[in-house]
């Protein structure tokens, strides 16, 4: 079986499994207890919290722990609506492909009053940051933009649009769970506020994740309670899963380079192979992408039972966002790329993990053209298309 949704989910690293269940069996006790079992796991806490901090640039105090991406997303984005309404601030840049857990928090804080203005993205993938800054008015609270995008892998120019967010004194919020632990991140360097990050994106373990917040920015609370993290997220610590997430997250920084090189090469010889299939098209830039993400369109067939063959040939990918790949509503980030429905309805998204070989992509390169061509052969847009009833777009 070849893994290539990596982007969905990764294995965790046995470094990160073997501190989950040290901390399990011998570090259980409640951080917030007096008592030496629970001062023990706020040693493991706070060390983790640490570590995290550390490869990103920040301070510890900085670091919140959350279950995951999409609540620190829905944290950060909350909390610098809430501060820039007490300063008579209503309004919100962000773009038109971002995560659901930004555009759905986005959407409800329109029905509380609050303006948002969704930036269009270019054919390829990447955001403009003079279209940023235009965006900007003396009335914006918050710019929130990716760092990299969840199904194409744009690499966006998070460091200049903090510039920009800076110098206009407008707050910069980022969703880095595709990018952290995968490309160098420096908070204090990109003039970054604040940074949104997932423990399952790079190894550790579901269920873990961070808020990066800059020290003097109020942070508001989601889950009311106890005075865990600060007062800022009440619940008791999963204190074996967060410093597994933190043995992880050094783990892959510390092998990064090596590990961006190896699958920049596979990444690129994947490309090369799956641009040789008829009418296909490779979504985003080619260059300015994470080192694993592939993201294809293939005219003429549907995504999903393209999914169901390749899974039958032991293959594992994706259409999309692993968040919505239940839905048959073609994706929200090919649309805003400029893909029409048709061709949007035909997506594949191949991430890669650091043990593919070049075996491994001969075989998905075979296999995805095996199944295309098989797709197209009782397809009626595609007997359409090659009969000249309709125009080719690919």
């Amino acid at each position: 079986m070849i893994y290539a949704d990596n982007a969905a989910t990764t294995k965790m690293s046995q470094a990160a499994i073997d501190k989950m269940v040290s901390l399990m069996n011998d570090t259980y006790g409640n951080p917030s207890s007096l008592y030496r079992f629970g001062q023990k796991a706020k040693e493991a806490l706070e060390e983790a919290r640490e570590t995290v901090a550390s490869v990103i640039g920040a301070e510890s105090r900085e670091i919140l722990f959350t279950s995951g991406g999409s609540e620190a997303d829905n944290q950060a984005i909350r909390s610098a609506a809430l501060l820039g309404k007490e300063k008579g601030k209503t309004h919100i840049v962000s773009t038109k492909f971002e995560h659901h857990a930004v555009l759905h928090t986005l959407a409800k804080l329109e029905k509380e009053g609050f303006t948002v203005t969704l930036l269009d993205v270019h054919e390829d993938g990447l955001v403009r940051p003079e279209e940023v800054e235009a965006a900007i008015t003396d009335q914006t609270a918050l710019v929130t933009i990716m760092y990299a995008n969840n199904e194409i892998g744009t690499i966006q120019p998070i460091s200049e649009i903090g510039r920009i967010c800076r110098v206009k004194k407008v707050l910069f919020h980022t969703d880095a769970v595709q990018a952290i632990g995968h490309l160098p991140i420096n908070v204090v360097e990109q003039n970054i506020d604040m940074l949104s990050a997932s423990g399952h994106k790079f190894h550790g373990p579901k269920g873990t994740g961070f808020l990066y917040a800059r020290k003097g920015i109020k942070l508001s609370n989601l889950i009311e309670g106890g005075a865990q993290e600060r007062g800022k997220r009440a619940g008791t610590e999963n204190v074996p899963a967060i410093a597994s997430m933190a043995v992880a997250l050094k783990e892959a920084a510390n092998k990064m380079e090596k590990t961006s090189a190896y699958l920049t090469e596979k990444r690129n010889k994947l490309i090369d192979g799956l641009s040789k299939i008829e009418h296909s098209a490779l979504n985003g830039d080619a260059e300015k992408r994470l080192p694993s993400n592939v993201n294809f369109c293939f005219e003429g067939i549907e995504g999903e039972s393209l999914l169901l063959l390749l899974d039958e040939k032991g293959i594992a990918a994706s259409s999309g966002s692993a968040c919505t790949s239940g839905s048959l509503d073609p994706s929200h980030v090919l649309l805003a790329i400029g893909r029409v429905h048709d061709v949007a309805h035909g997506s594949l998204r191949l991430s890669l993990g650091e043990d593919v070989t070049d075996e491994d992509i001969d075989y998905m390169v075979k296999s995805v053209e095996e199944v295309v061509t098989y797709l197209r052969g009782f397809s009626p847009i595609w007997r359409d298309l090659q009969a000249g009833k309709k125009q080719f777009i690919l």
